[in-house]
Parts: structure tokens; sequence; C-alpha cells
């Protein structure tokens, strides 16, 4: 491996001698520049962005001059107009004017070679005139398109009105890595422009020979459901009618197009763009979009009604003396942060009708607790999680002839909300007494259920009311909220599950978010909204996907259904015949290849959720794919001594189970399709950048995606590091997996250190998922794999030194290992 060194270049050596004063200091790790671009193109090799994009497919890369190799070696026979370098570009002449109309701009000749140096003086930050004038005569230069341009003259131009680029948010994200922060020029082109064109396999793989081209191989040519970000697909009719409703929120978000949660987020210069629900084509009529208010204090008078509810629910006034109410303004933020950040990933509550000064105040501190997690006020955050579960027990010990049957509901969501807070706590002791109440939880769950079934069997057919149906949809909801919580505990530390198939059965799935937060004028309309909707129950749902059928359900369902999924293999796995049982087997993966289709007929969903995340569609339905990975990776590997060790939190104990799970993990055709699954789950983080997605996920993704991604981690590091070690040479297919996983990550980021891939991909997601610490739980899995990262390169020297030679890399097989790339 060659290391190319940035003070041996020419170009350093002319400015040493020149000794100009550095000034320009990189954020991240201090190291000062004399020039503003120099420090911009160093940071990338921190921030991992790849700003210069291939308008022919969809590379990325971090320097221009590798756009140009890149385009000569690809695309030279595809024809079209080549790219040029900065020489060339010198010489051409410059591009007419164009006139933009505007209060405070006048008409401008914007040359391409001025891109790179306006990038890089302003870091980022040109206005939308600006960009839209660029990214205009760049696309001309570039492409020598015929297809008319659309020229932004302010914050209207973010809203199209033709055809899907309605719906796109204002940043676009399936050309590459997030820039920080990211301009809006994606949604200035035209739709035909920003959907690259599709090549043919032979075409995209030709470009191995280049060693910084990024990966693009069939997988990214072909639109997959699960693939990330996708590109919007659905023809959108009657557009007029969407275009008042996004109008008014497009007025509530900033100009530049950096729309999240706003002052939710402690990273106010790392958000990213709002991200419309409605992204898969779906039949069904077109609606206006529509966003969720979290609910609010209005008065201080609600406050103290507030504080007097929580003395009545004091009985034995176990909490007076230490517990203070926070002021009005903290509350609001809590409640915020909550319906905001983490309801939308398990939505089973009814925002509309969530009344803070009349709910029930073991329900309220229990969500104001997870509210204060989200602005990371962890003291308050454990003051108001104590209270609502001294609060909780209160009632269940003083409730004479206690049944679960008489159990109100809240008291269900309340215990569901504290588990859900203990769990992923970081602390083994709040595990422990989540685990302990796991029955009673179930229970609730079955005499609640029993109660449903009979208030629907009195009602002989007929539809309810609104107000009934919220009432019945909410107890359907926190059942399955339930249901998935008990999954992830499955997943996460092994337990077995806590409730089973059978509690469901005939029992209806989740509404979609737009019926579930319908505004109702009056009752004919409510009815004529309930009988357009598609709802099935979880039997007809769970025979469809194991018959091959893909189902029409919810975004909520989907998540459900992958869990029953995954509950299922996780029975099949533990089960003693299990391997000789292929029947089985092959059921389980027509459901999930069944699971996977009938993500293309989704209900439609009009709820705008207001989070910073690679997807366009709703952020249950990423969740899901989360799910559908490690489960995929579950039919083949399970690492159930990983999985064990975390139950007791030692990250010395979990680093040391991973690493001896060596033996798990084997080399065989069957274990390259698992491979696939890892590197679709990583490649989520890479492409984003994982510098951007360690400060931004913690805050907009769900607790999730870290566990999930524990197994399918584990188990693409230790492939990493059979491959690089093991005698037997590498296959082809070996070869071309671990190129691909090579080409997700820069050469600063996998070679500076000198350390293989496997221990490199360890480091950098222990590093990633432990930067900003919303539940305490990514702490440990980061520092888990941490250890775990420096025990492969401890492990790999200990043979090292006993053999006297080498240890056998992957560049004795044939793979490529790239060159390093200069700083700057």
């Amino acid at each position: 491996m060659t290391l190319v060194s940035a003070t041996s270049s020419p170009s350093a050596t002319r400015k040493s001698s020149a000794a100009p004063e550095k000034k320009y200091k990189c954020q991240f790790c201090n190291r000062a520049f004399s020039r503003s671009e120099h420090r911009s193109r160093h940071e990338r090799s921190h921030t991992k962005e790849r700003p210069f994009k291939c308008l022919k497919c969809r590379s990325t890369f971090v320097r221009r001059d590798l756009l140009l190799r890149h385009d000569r070696t690809v695309h030279a026979k595809d024809g079209g107009v080549p790219l040029h370098s900065e020489v060339k570009r010198r010489t051409t002449t410059k591009a007419p004017e164009i006139t933009v109309p505007g209060p405070s701009k006048t008409s401008m000749a914007i040359d391409t070679a001025t891109l790179e140096q306006i990038e890089a003086s302003s870091d980022g930050m040109v206005d939308i005139e600006t960009a839209a004038m660029l990214m205009t005569d760049f696309h001309h230069k570039a492409m020598a398109s015929q297809e008319p341009e659309m020229i932004g003259g302010g914050p209207e131009t973010v809203i199209s009105a033709n055809g899907p680029a309605l719906l796109e948010p204002s940043i676009g994200y399936a050309s590459g890595a997030v820039s920080l922060p990211q301009m809006p020029w994606d949604s200035m082109l035209p739709h035909s422009v920003t959907e690259p064109k599709s090549h043919s396999i032979s075409s995209g793989m030709s470009g191995s020979q280049d060693s910084h081209m990024a990966f693009n191989s069939a997988s990214t040519m072909q639109p997959h459901p699960h693939q990330l970000p996708p590109i919007m697909e659905r023809q959108i009719s009657g557009s007029d009618a969407l275009a008042p409703s996004f109008n008014s929120l497009n007025s509530s978000l900033p100009v530049s197009g950096l729309a999240t949660p706003g002052a939710l987020s402690p990273y106010p210069s790392m958000l990213g763009p709002v991200s419309p629900v409605d992204y898969r084509r779906s039949p069904g009529p077109t609606q206006a979009l529509t966003m969720t208010k979290a609910p609010q204090v209005e008065t201080e008078d609600e406050c103290a009604k507030i504080f007097d509810n929580i003395k009545n629910y004091d009985s034995e006034t176990a909490l007076l003396d230490t517990f203070r109410l926070p002021s009005m303004t903290v509350l609001n933020r809590y409640l915020s942060t909550y319906f905001n950040l983490f309801h939308p990933h398990l939505p089973f509550l009814h925002p509309a009708s969530f009344e803070p000064a009349d709910v029930p105040s073991p329900l309220l501190l229990a969500v104001l607790s997870i509210g204060a997690l989200y602005t990371f006020d962890q003291d308050q955050a454990y003051m108001l999680h104590i209270g609502s579960k001294v609060l909780v027990n209160q009632f269940l010990q003083n409730k004479e002839n206690f049944s679960s049957r008489k159990c109100p509901l809240w008291t269900m969501q309340a215990t569901l909300l504290n588990m859900i807070f203990a769990s992923w706590s970081g602390d083994p002791k709040g595990l422990e007494w989540a685990c302990s109440i796991k029955s009673l939880l179930a229970n609730m769950v079955a005499g609640n259920r029993y109660e449903l079934k009979l208030r629907s069997e009195a009602r002989g057919g007929a539809q309810p009311n609104h107000e009934e149906w919220i009432e019945d949809e909410q107890c359907r909801r926190t059942y399955y909220a339930v249901y998935i919580f008990f999954g992830l505990l499955t997943l996460t530390y092994n337990h077995t599950p806590a409730m089973g198939f059978n509690e469901f059965d005939t029992l209806e799935l989740p509404s979609s978010e737009s019926l579930w937060n319908v505004e109702v004028s009056d009752d004919e309309s409510w009815r004529e909204s309930l009988t357009a909707s598609t709802i099935i129950t979880f039997r007809q749902a769970h025979d469809n996907l194991f018959q091959g059928d893909p189902a029409r359900y919810s975004a909520f369902a989907t998540r459900v259904m992958i869990n029953a999924l995954f509950l299922e293999v996780w029975y099949h796995k533990r089960s003693p015949e299990a391997l000789q049982d292929v029947v089985t087997e092959y059921k389980l993966r027509l459901a999930l290849e069944t699971w996977e289709k009938s993500l293309d007929l989704c209900e439609p969903e009009t709820v705008v959720v207001q989070l910073s995340a690679p997807h366009k569609g709703h952020p249950l339905i990423f969740n899901a794919m989360a799910m559908y990975r490690n489960t995929r990776a579950r039919l083949v590997v399970d690492l159930k001594s990983v999985q064990e060790a975390l139950r007791y939190h030692d990250s010395y104990e979990v680093a040391a189970a991973m690493t001896n799970a060596r033996d798990k993990v084997h080399r065989s055709q069957e274990m390259i399709k698992v491979i696939q699954e890892c590197f679709d789950c990583i490649e989520v983080a890479a492409v984003q950048g994982i510098r951007w997605v360690a400060r931004t996920s913690a805050t907009n993704w769900s607790i999730e995606h870290p566990l999930c991604g524990m197994d399918l981690m584990v188990i693409l590091t230790l492939w990493l590091y059979r491959l690089e070690h093991d005698e037997e040479p590498a296959t082809e297919e070996e070869l071309a997996m671990y190129n691909k996983l090579r080409n997700l990550f820069d050469d600063d980021s996998v070679d500076v250190y000198g350390a293989k891939l496997s221990s490199t991909v360890a480091r950098l997601w222990g590093s990633m998922i432990d930067e900003v610490v919303v539940w305490g739980i990514t702490k440990l899995m980061g520092e888990s794999f941490k250890l775990h990262s420096q025990a492969l390169v401890g492990y790999e020297d200990a043979i090292s030194s006993r053999s006297g030679s080498p240890t056998p890399s992957m560049t004795s097989q044939g793979v490529q290992v790239l060159e390093m790339q200069v700083a700057y």
C-alpha cells in the first residue's frame, strides 16, 4: 500500500516557502490551513462527505479530479459531453448570462470553474438563487441537456407544481452523501435530472479499476423497496390540491431548506430535511399533507392543575417532599421532544386528545421523562421516570379487587414507557426491573383486549363513531406497541417473548397514521374515511405473508408484521429440530420476501414527520427495514452469547463475546447473502456520512437501528476478519463484496492507522453510535465495539508475532488496496 504524504507534494513545498499565515482551523482536529478551501477539503476526511457528484450515475467523490477520472474511465463509452479538467475549463468561453428576477439580485455570468471557489469560501452557504444558477450552468456543460430548466427565485421554488417533485424534500439524498450544511440544489432541478440515468451492470462495475470510485453495482441501479434513500416513484395527481397545505408548511421552514426538529436538536448546523410520508407508488386518492401538533401546556393554571393531579395520585405522599414540577416552558419542551422525536417511532398515543392538564399524572410523567431524555436533561428525566413508577405502583397496590381486566389503559401505557426508559437506559438494574414486571404488562394487555372484544361485539357489527374508534384504536395500538417492545427485548437480550401469536389473532392491525390523526368535521365524513381505509386483521396479514400473497396495510402494521416474523425466526432457531426442518425455513424465507414486496402496497401516508433521516418514507418503514435485515441474518447466524452478555452491561464482557463468536461466522455462499444485509445496514450511515449520522441519528432515528445493527456489525467484522486471515483464498464473490465494503469509506478512515478493514469497521461503528447518547444502551454498545476493534488488531498482532511472518492480508489475494487520498 502506498501512502501519499500531503507535505511532500510540490504545492505544499511552495506553501512552506511562502509561509502564509494559517488562520483557518479544522473544527474537528484543530489543524490549521492558509486557505478556507484547503480546510474544507480536509474536513471531508472527518465528515466523510463526497460533494462531487457524477450526474451520469450515483457515484460521489471527495475531489473533483477523482470525479474527472471516473468520468473518463467509466462513462467514456456512454457518449455525451465529457467533464473538463481545470486547465481546459480556464480556456473555455463563459456561459451566457442568466437573468433571475429579484429585488436584490442582478444578472450574473456564472462559469462552472467558480463552483468550487464559492463552495469553499462560503462553506456551502450559498443562497437559493445563486445555487440555482450555478447548478443550471453546471448541468448544461456536463450533460448538454435539451430539457428546460427551472430557475429558483425564492422559497416558493422548493415546491414544484409538477409531479413527484412536489413531495421531494428540500435536500436531495439520492445522489450521495450529505454535506454539512447541504445546499438545496436538487430541489431546483426537474425530476428527470435528479434521478440518475440507469446503466448496465457491466457499465457500473467497469469502474472497479478506479481506485477511488464509490461503490456502484447492480444493487444501486435497481430500485429495491429497502434501498435507502429510495427514489420517489409515486405519480401525484391533483397537485394543486396539495400545494396550499404544503405552502403553509413551507412558510414555517427555513429558506435554506434545512428543516427538522429545529431547536429540539442540539446540533442545529447538522439538520436534515422534512420527510414527506407519501413515498411509494400506492393506489388511492390524493390527500392534502398535514402535520400533527405536539400537545402543549397553555397557561399557568394548567400547570397548577397538573401539580394538583400529581398530589391526588400520590396518596402516600411519597413524592411531594422531593419532587419538583418543571416550569411551563420546560414542560412544553419535553412534550415537544416526545411527540416530535419519539412518538413517530411508536405512535400509540393520540396527540389530538392528549390534554396535559387532564391526562392521568403517571402517564404524563412517563411521557415527560422520555421527552427530557431527548433534551439531554438526565437528572430531570430520571426524576420524572421515578415519579411515574411510584405513582403507577401506588395505583396498582391500592386498587381493590385488582384484575387485569379492570386496569385502565393509561396504566398499561405508563408502564410500557417506564419499561422502555429502563430497558435502554444502559443501567443493568433498570433492565432487571423491567424484566420483573413483563408478565404484569402482558396480563394487562390480555385483560384489556378481552374488554375490547366485548365492546366490539356489543355493537352488533355497527361501525363505531369517531370517539369510540379513537378509544378502540388507541387500545390496539398500545397492545402492538407492547408486542414490538417485547420483540426488541428478545432481539437485544435473548429474553423469551412474553406475548405470543394467539394474543392478537383476529385483532385488527393498526390503521394508517393519516386516519389516526384525521380531523373529523361530522359523523358522515368520518364514516366515509373509515370505509375507504384498508384495515385487516393480524391473522389475515400473517396468512397472506406465509402464502406468498403481498398484503396491504399501514406503516405501523408493517412494523408489527416484521416483529411477528422475527419472533417466528427466533422460535425456529431455538427448536431442537431446526437443523433438519427445511420446510419451516423455506416458509419463513417466503414470508420475509412477501413482507418486503408488501411495502409497495403500503397504505399511503399524508402526515409529514419532521425528522432528519436518510429516507422519504415514514420512520416506521425505516425502522421496519432495520428489523428485516436483522431477521434475514438470524436465519443463518445467531449470536446468542453476545445477546446474553449484553444483559449485564459490561462492555469488556460484551466485546469478549463478540470476538469469541468467530466460529459462528463461516465463509459460504449463504453467508454472502447475510453480508449483503450487513452492507445495506452500514451503507445507510456511510452514504450519509459517518460524522453526520453520529451527531443527528440519536435524536432522529429510533433506538431500533443500533439494536438491530448490533448483530449485523458483529457478523460483518468477523466475516471480514476471516477473509483477511484465512489461508483459503477468497472467491470472486467474496472479493467483490470486500471491495464494495471497502469503497464505502475513504482512505483516511481506513488506512491511516494501518488497520485491517475488519477492525476499522468495528471502530467506526462504535464511534458513531456512542457520540451523541439519548439511550444509555448505545454508549455500552459503542464502547464494546471499540474494544472489539482493539481485540481484532491485538489478535492479529499476536498471530503475526508467533508465526514470525506478516499476517496474511487481502492484498496477497488480489484485493485492491486503495491509496490514501491526500487530505487537501
